[in-house]
């Protein structure tokens, strides 16, 4: 089945909530100065959906393996 690109937007990327999120994410890859290209990650050691900020103590650059084994349950 194929994506659809544009119902996906309008029903999820649009959503002020999730442009701030988006937002708040670049905000980060900025502060630890990572560059486009970069195979590391911005870890935020306690999510910006459970409250975390963007805050140097709360931040770090880790490999995408490391970040996203986190939340693999």
């Amino acid at each position: 089945m194929a994506r659809d690109y544009a119902k996906e937007y309008a029903e999820y990327h649009s959503n002020p909530t999730q442009r701030k999120n988006r937002s708040m994410r670049n905000i980060a890859r900025r502060a630890l100065d990572l560059e486009k290209g970069d195979p590391r990650e911005v870890d935020h050691r306690k999510p910006l959906s459970k409250g975390g900020s963007n805050g140097k103590k709360n931040l770090r650059a880790v490999s995408k393996k490391t970040n996203r084994k986190k939340y693999d349950g």
